[in-house]
């Protein structure tokens, strides 16, 4: 079995569409620059409620990555 490394970092994911689609906004978006994304842990959850009625659902995210090299 190979040892990894991982680096940590935190994004705060939002959807109209609730939690789960947060969740998946902010890790597609993380994809974007980071590689090698392992895994992810729900910190925090919240939400808003906007000038129509409508609710902003926030989730902070820990997501983790291997380095390379």
């Amino acid at each position: 079995m190979t040892d990894h490394v991982f680096k940590l970092v935190e994004i705060v994911g939002t959807s109209h569409d609730g939690q789960d689609a947060a969740i998946k906004a902010g890790l597609d978006r993380a994809g974007q620059s980071i590689r090698n994304i392992r895994w992810y842990e729900v910190l925090a959850q919240r939400g808003s409620v906007e000038a129509d009625g409508r609710l902003l659902h926030q989730v902070t995210l820990k997501v983790g990555f291997t380095l390379e090299g």
